[in-house]
């Protein structure tokens, strides 16, 4: 079920250890989608996308020469990073104002961009993960500098559920590479936030882990030299 128009594959080493995943990559609403004119004010906003988080993981890819699966649709049109069952699959509201793109949606149009972009999204990373001999399923997500008005001093976050101990380890070893990074910050992977690298690695009898970084670094060139270098020798 793999679609052009929901993804986008990058080829790499099948017999290494990580497949990643950036399932927030896109601001795109494809076509026949557009942005409502009361909704432009989020299409440069975190809201529509993880800032930075596609260009890391392009670069990521490359230098561990690893399989990703991209997404190429706005998390706003639906969340692959959310079960079907979540309430903010598709989001109604952000930042207290209407999302008019998800205002009063019908179960026909909910159905259809399941289809088109849910489904296949996930599709194609259960095929990438079933290719690879790897042990770990790797997603790359990225969070705001300022929340709620309160600067954030994390640099990296590194969410996991069940995989606590291959967790505290990339903590140490990213650590000791001299980045402020904690676990399950800033926000938890036990509370359903990692939802596609945990549902993949589960799937597959993987270990599932998903960095946070923080948006105004990734997309500081040395910063994100830095990090990828990290982790890719974590991997290898």
């Amino acid at each position: 079920m793999t679609s052009i128009e929901a993804v986008e594959e990058i080829d790499g080493d099948f017999d290494g250890r990580v497949v990643f995943t950036c399932e927030h990559a896109s601001a795109e609403l494809p076509e026949p989608w557009s942005w409502p004119e009361e909704d432009r004010w989020l299409v440069d906003t975190h809201w529509a996308s993880d800032i930075g988080a596609a260009a890391f993981t392009r670069r990521i890819a490359r230098l561990a020469n690893a399989p990703a699966v991209l997404s190429r649709f706005s998390r706003l049109l639906i969340d692959p990073n959310r079960p079907l069952d979540s309430e903010t699959l598709f989001r109604e509201n952000a930042e207290g104002r209407t999302v008019h793109l998800n205002e009063a949606l019908l179960e026909a149009e909910r159905d259809r961009r399941i289809d088109r972009f849910y489904l296949p999204y996930h599709a194609a990373v259960s095929a990438m993960v079933e290719r690879s001999r790897g042990d770990t399923v790797f997603a790359i997500h990225t969070f705001t500098d300022t929340y709620e008005g309160e600067a954030r001093g994390l640099e990296v976050g590194v969410l996991f559920d069940h995989d606590e101990e291959p967790a505290y380890q990339l903590v140490q070893h990213l650590g000791e590479a001299g980045f402020h990074v904690a676990p399950n910050e800033p926000w938890s992977g036990k509370v359903g936030l990692a939802y596609s690298p945990v549902r993949h690695a589960q799937e597959s009898g993987r270990c599932a882990l998903e960095i946070e970084a923080r948006q105004d670094l990734i997309v500081d060139e040395s910063f994100a030299a830095r990090l990828a270098e990290a982790l890719a020798s974590f991997f290898s």
